[in-house]
């Protein structure tokens, strides 16, 4: 074959900070992934769950703090060739924020799932946030009203699935609930 087979471009945490300001994209593995603009249930949920969480750490007035995206999450220190954008990210440890975002694996993660996201969201990023140490791990479904809670302690991996009229109970804190059913829609 005479033909050189075409090489994908590789990008690095340069060329994502090097991106326009409004475009929306993450950095997994060299690549870039466009995001579009999310819906209008997204960023309701996005917003109840960013405050419901917000209000308990403030109350708690310890060390952890609560990022909605646009938020730069470098999973992994020494690779600069990933950086997500979770729909919130919830860090306990300051030593992982940087002026940037976050340098390390957050405690807590939520994607809140487009259409368009579904496997990305379920698969790719489920598995890079298990690689990373993310130690709980959201995935929140408005079609499906559904929220698969994934915790992820020393020894084992456990997973639940919950509705929208569910209290659910944040495995990271003690006496966090969050109650999706006071969301209106």
């Amino acid at each position: 074959m005479s033909e050189a087979l075409a090489h994908a471009n590789i990008y690095t945490e340069e060329d994502y900070y090097n991106l326009p300001e409004n475009a929306r994209a993450e950095l997994i593995d060299g690549q870039i992934y466009y995001m579009s603009a999310p819906s209008r249930v997204h960023q309701e949920i996005l917003n109840f769950m960013n405050t419901e969480i917000n209000i308990y750490l403030r109350s708690k007035k310890g060390p952890c703090r609560v990022y909605p995206a646009p938020f730069a999450v470098k999973l992994f220190e020494d690779d600069n060739k990933t950086v997500v954008e979770p729909d919130i990210s919830v860090i306990c440890d300051p030593n992982k924020l940087t002026d940037r975002g976050c340098t390390g694996a957050p405690d807590w993660i939520t994607e809140i799932v487009s259409p368009g996201t579904s496997s990305y969201d379920y698969v790719r990023k489920l598995n890079l946030y298990t690689d990373a140490g993310v130690k709980e791990y959201w995935i929140v479904d408005p079609r499906n009203q559904t929220i698969l809670v994934y915790f992820f302690d020393q020894d084992s991996f456990n997973v639940r699935q919950y509705t929208f009229q569910d209290k659910i109970r944040v495995n990271i804190y003690d006496d966090l609930w969050i109650d999706l059913a006071g969301l209106e829609l």
